[in-house]
Formats: C-alpha cells, structure tokens, sequence
C-alpha cells in the first residue's frame, strides 16, 4: 500500500515508541515527562490502528476515525494532567513523582 515501505517496518517503529513511552513511564521522576511518556504510547497506538486499516482495509476508514478518537482522548487527558501538575506546583513547588505522597495528607 505504501510505495517503498513494508507493514513491518512500520510495526517495528510503532513498537518501539510505544515500549520508549512505557519505559519513561515507568522510570522517570518528573511529572511532565511522565505526561510524556503517556503520549507517545497514545500516538503509537493511533499509527497502529492507521497502519493496519490502511493495509487490511484499504477503502475504510475505521482506523482513522479511531486515531481521531485517540487523539481527542489524548488531548483532554493532556489538558487535566497539565492542570493537575499547575495546581500540585503552586501547592509543593515541585512536580516530582515522589513529592506527591505529601498529598494524601
């Protein structure tokens, strides 16, 4: 479908962002790269659902009205995260991970 390009290199590269966004997730300190991290799992995941539509289905756009979803999704997720990390900043000053426990109390 793509002239030039195989369905597993693309797969290849999707996979890899998706397991760089996973991995931040899981090591970084800092909320906003945290944010990050979950984003570049969203968009992964969006490429997939194009790429495959694109190579299965060709003349449907299933795929694509699903990326649309993610995307919207992905932007109201990123739009209270953002104003959860303003607010825990004006309250701590810091955005690291482990100075949200002071939260509970």
């Amino acid at each position: 479908m793509i002239a030039g390009i195989n369905i597993y290199e693309i797969l290849t590269l999707t996979s890899i962002l998706f397991f760089i966004g996973v991995y931040g997730f899981f090591t970084r300190e800092n909320l906003i790269t945290v944010l990050l991290s979950i984003e570049l799992i969203l968009n992964a995941a969006a490429v997939n659902f194009v790429l495959i539509n694109t190579y299965l289905y060709p003349d449907l756009l299933q795929g694509a009205i699903f990326s649309i979803f993610i995307i919207a999704l992905a932007a109201a997720e990123t739009a209270l995260a953002i104003a959860i990390i303003i607010n825990l900043y004006k309250l701590i000053y810091s955005v690291e991970v482990k100075d949200t426990e002071t939260m509970k109390y």
